[in-house]
């Protein structure tokens, strides 16, 4: 066996260890779908968990109405195909608000919307795909967080995880959220979704899309709802994505990367992370932890 493999193979039994022990030690769990590569992974960690019987919780996405019409396409696929129950979430009073001018929209849409998905549907253990090695404060997570009341989380009040060994207990007002791939890579990522011939959605390979290129970077043009800045010009380049979020918060690179193989070879040489494209991690000094410390995923 290749030491490539018997990693996958290590992290796999990992991840489903955790699944099962977070899911044995809950009364109502959730597992976050955002439709990207990480959930996709996730997802078929939990029900290779569960084999033979179906995933026995349910999915929750937090819908924005402003995500690829890709990525809904295949949200609906996933879930007729593997008799998957989602949970879609729409914070309804931010529906007017618009990802490209109103500086609230994240906390509303994003934050506001999952915390109060989690309190509508009491949910006390939530499963999410996040790895330490995406971002800076994402790097500070115990693979079972502590969310206190109101579900802030504070860094500094972590439970230790030596030898690998979580604690699973709670108190009054407080749930957890399980993050079982943190300690996977985004190389590891595509190398088991390559393995395991995990289905994706097509955004991440590389086709020519209308776009404009801004700052230096490209934006799909997915509907009309896209503001083009007068000096912009609508152009069509083979682009691909590293992440996936709200489209006009989402920038892509330019690739000609059509396959797995020429992926995985792409990011071998890559120096930027792969959310050097996502907006909302930009927007003010330590975006991503302040947000995080507020309920963000």
């Amino acid at each position: 066996m290749s030491s490539k493999n018997q990693l996958l193979d290590q992290l796999e039994a990992e991840a489903i260890s955790i699944i099962r022990d977070a899911y044995a030690n809950s009364d109502n769990p959730v597992m976050m779908y955002s439709i990207g590569k990480d959930s996709s992974v996730l997802l078929h960690l939990a029900r290779k968990a569960f084999y033979p019987s179906n995933v026995p919780f349910s999915l929750l996405h937090i819908d924005t109405k402003w995500k690829f019409k890709e990525m809904i396409s295949f949200r609906d696929k996933i879930k007729k195909k593997f008799k998957l129950k989602i949970i879609t979430y729409t914070n309804q009073k931010g529906l007017k608000l618009n990802p490209q001018k109103d500086k609230n929209y994240t906390d509303v849409m994003k934050t506001k919307a999952l915390k109060d998905a989690l309190d509508k549907y009491k949910f006390d253990v939530v499963y999410g795909g996040a790895r330490r090695d995406e971002e800076a404060s994402r790097s500070k997570e115990r693979i079972v967080s502590v969310r206190e009341y109101g579900h802030l989380w504070n860094p500094k009040n972590q439970k230790p995880e030596l030898w690998s060994l979580y604690n699973f207990g709670r108190n009054d007002g407080q749930t957890l959220r399980v993050f079982p791939i943190s300690n996977w890579t985004e190389f590891d990522i595509w190398n088991y979704i390559k393995r395991e011939n995990i289905e994706i959605v097509d955004l991440y390979f590389s086709k020519k899309r209308k776009c404009v290129k801004r700052d230096g970077a490209y934006f799909f043009l997915d509907d009309k709802r896209f503001k083009i800045k007068n000096n912009e010009k609508i152009i069509f380049e083979n682009i691909r994505f590293r992440t996936l979020g709200c489209y006009p918060l989402t920038a892509g690179i330019k690739s000609n990367t059509k396959n797995l193989n020429e992926v995985i070879k792409e990011i071998l040489y890559e120096k930027n992370s792969e959310r050097s494209g996502r907006l909302i991690d930009l927007d003010k000094p330590n975006s991503m932890e302040l947000k995080k410390r507020e309920g963000y995923f």
